[in-house]
């Protein structure tokens, strides 16, 4: 009696152990999934053309690798509202032809959106529902003229329309519904532009000698953070959402581009060549206390809504 007793103890205690083992590797995995919330792009082999994609947090000191290997490309990174997916451009037709891709936070499902030859297509964003993405193309007809469209789409790929009364590039959605992108001035300069999602009420933000453009929309609704030559090189500046208070937040004498607002707006991250290649760097959002986070790592974003 007393054997089968110890018998029952020895049972009971492996499934206690089995247990705990499960809960502790279930929390482990889900601070895991929670902690990831920056994507970026990186060609760590060395390769400029082999470039995967990686998740990490903003420390920059776990990171997973959801692509292997991935077409030649691999950036304008773009998180879905909800946190599933990212969407990417990559390269074909010996990089003749960019096309739209998504994939889950996890590498499964990959999916390519468009498929247009010897078209360029990139900067794709998510709208605040997660139904649509809208994204630049750009190509040169048989004449040699250059044209640079906003297309829309719905977020499996269908229904892909151009958004006729817009021209330019890296569109980005307000929390409202609206498109922020850059677009051609009178005085043939890249300027930001804010417009409804069918391109009527098109208002011009920002008016200089200078090029600007990659605008990203904080998640208030009520800034935006763009790129500008406007002090010689690409600079990150802000500005709020009806193009008042312009400001300069990064003074350095390399490029500075793709910023990407914090969940809370607090804080961006953006790429520089500090390093004479590009490594993601985060600062608040005045422009102080910056630092590195990722080495070799390009096209970072914030997801802006916590998992």
């Amino acid at each position: 009696m007393r054997t089968k007793k110890l018998d029952h103890v020895k049972i009971l205690f492996i499934l206690t152990s089995l247990i705990g083992i499960a809960i502790s590797c279930q929390e482990r995995s889900k601070s895991k999934s929670t902690s990831h919330t920056i994507a970026y792009a990186s060609n760590v082999s060395g390769e400029s053309s082999k470039r995967e994609i990686y998740l990490t947090n903003i420390e920059g000191t776990s990171k997973v690798k959801i692509t292997n290997p991935l077409k030649s490309g691999g950036g304008y990174l773009a998180w879905s509202h909800d946190g599933k997916r990212i969407a990417f451009y990559a390269k074909y037709d010996d990089k003749k032809t960019w096309s739209i891709h998504t994939i889950n936070n996890d590498g499964t499902n990959w999916k390519r959106l468009t498929h247009a030859d010897g078209k360029w297509d990139s900067s794709p964003a998510w709208s605040p529902d997660g139904r649509k993405i809208v994204f630049a193309r750009y190509y040169k007809d048989s004449t040699g003229l250059v044209n640079d469209e906003i297309w829309a789409m719905n977020s499996d790929g269908s229904e892909q329309t151009q958004i006729k009364p817009l021209s330019g590039g890296g569109p980005c959605f307000t929390p409202d519904g609206r498109i922020v992108f850059y677009s051609e001035s009178k005085d043939k300069k890249s300027e930001i532009s804010i417009a409804n999602i069918d391109g009527s009420n098109m208002i011009q933000l920002t008016n200089n000698d200078a090029e600007d453009w990659h605008p990203e929309v904080s998640p208030n609704g009520k800034q935006i953070a763009f790129v500008s030559k406007r002090d010689g090189n690409q600079e990150i500046y802000s500005m709020n959402i009806d193009g008042s208070n312009q400001k300069r937040l990064t003074s350095s004498e390399v490029d500075d581009s793709h910023p990407s607002w914090s969940p809370n707006g607090s804080e961006l991250i953006f790429q520089s060549k500090m390093d004479d290649y590009w490594s993601t760097y985060i600062m608040n959002r005045d422009g102080s206390s910056v630092r590195k986070i990722i080495n070799n790592g390009s096209s970072a974003v914030w997801l802006k809504k916590q998992k």
